[in-house]
């Protein structure tokens, strides 16, 4: 088992080494359909297995396509990991969409209106 350092170590560094095969690395035209951003990398106590959390801004239909293409390229970007990080083992690589973002600005979008409202409630009704 790994120590916590050494996971956030290693995630670190596969986050930024697949960040940069994501902009000049991967042929995939598919891959570029919508803009794709690492978000977040999980790598399990033993170094073997990798999540790499993906954000993607676009439609649904380049959303889809971009996973594709990102799961397609899975074993190119293993291989690369391989070669550009020392370890033991390359871990199994995982894309999986992150929709955190899109979350996050919908909350926000709905604090902002519910303030907006409060704020035009005020207004119109002055206090007695």
């Amino acid at each position: 088992m790994a120590t916590d350092r050494r996971q956030a170590r290693v995630a670190e560094s596969i986050r930024r080494e697949v960040s940069q095969m994501l902009l000049n690395g991967i042929k995939d035209d598919r891959v570029g359909t919508g803009m794709v951003s690492v978000t977040d990398v999980d790598v399990s106590g033993d170094l073997q297995h990798a999540k790499i959390f993906v954000s993607i801004y676009g439609d649904d239909a380049a959303k889809a396509e971009t996973m594709a293409g990102l799961k397609s390229a899975t074993g190119y970007v293993r291989s690369e990991l391989g070669q550009r990080i020392r370890l033991r083992r390359t871990p199994e690589v995982i894309f999986i969409e992150d929709n955190s973002l899109e979350r996050g600005d919908k909350v926000l979008g709905l604090i902002n209106r519910l303030s907006q409202e409060r704020k035009h409630d005020e207004d119109v009704s002055p206090e007695s």
